[in-house]
């Protein structure tokens, strides 16, 4: 094994080489999956990413300024749009009613009523791609567009509780109970406004907007004014346990 030093001037020479020969600077990061709990998956999800803006010396720079962990502040900041990119639930294999919404027949149909009537005329002797059929729902690779960043929390920082200027009430943004199928939140963590690609543990790709954001939403600043921790299980009557302690008194041992 090399040790620290020599480490460092092998880091120090193909920083040089870099600076003086490359043209275009790509980085190779991976995801902390230790730090997920619960997962039964061990190995890294790894991505190459492009350093683009500023000079050749600058991308290489930026690139080392990241090298041990790219927090999520360093990228992406409150009330701007960004793209999410995943895959979606997988339904396996479904019928045309569901998969593409086609009407049922009558109930008097001969051989079945979830189906296509008809799938096309004799002639072209095969049939065309836009008519329904069968197949495989979900689990399909899809990018969702212009989502607005509500909110940026720090592990450890006061931006990690739920409490906001107009609710002043002491409490963590983990739902109680936790969130289903998830569990707590410990590390850093984005809120976003709308849906998000995918189950609870699957990986999501973050991007900066591709677009030029001009529209009133997009550049309006947000003020949150509340945060919902009530319990994601059942009906959620309690923000905190404090006030479902208040709430039921001193219960049977």
């Amino acid at each position: 094994m090399p040790s620290n030093t020599t480490a460092t001037q092998a880091r120090k020479k193909s920083s040089c080489s870099l600076r003086k020969y490359a043209s275009v600077i790509r980085v190779i990061a991976h995801t902390q999956i230790r730090k997920m709990k619960g997962l039964k998956q061990k190995k890294a999800h790894l991505m190459e990413i492009q350093v683009n803006g500023g000079t050749i010396a600058d991308k290489v720079d930026y690139g080392y300024k990241f090298f041990e962990e790219v927090p999520v502040d360093a990228v992406f900041q409150k009330d701007e749009m960004i793209d999410i990119i995943g895959v979606t639930k997988g339904k396996g294999y479904e019928g045309v009613v569901t998969r593409w919404g086609v009407t049922r027949l009558p109930r008097k149909t001969h051989r079945g009523l979830r189906k296509v009537a008809c799938i096309g005329a004799w002639h072209p002797a095969r049939v065309s791609y836009t008519v329904a059929r069968a197949g495989q729902n979900g689990y399909h690779h899809r990018t969702e567009m212009n989502k607005k960043v509500y909110k940026i929390g720090k592990a450890g920082q006061e931006s990690h509780d739920a409490s906001t200027e107009f609710d002043r009430t002491e409490k963590d943004i983990t739902p109680m109970g936790g969130f289903p199928h998830y569990g707590i939140i410990k590390g850093d963590y984005l809120m976003i406004k709308g849906c998000c690609v995918g189950p609870k543990k699957r990986v999501v790709t973050l991007r900066q907007s591709l677009l030029k954001q001009t529209s009133r939403l997009a550049l309006e600043e947000i003020k949150l004014k509340f945060i919902d921790t009530s319990s994601k299980f059942g009906h959620g009557r309690f923000q905190t346990t404090d006030e479902k302690q208040r709430f039921f008194g001193k219960l049977k041992a």
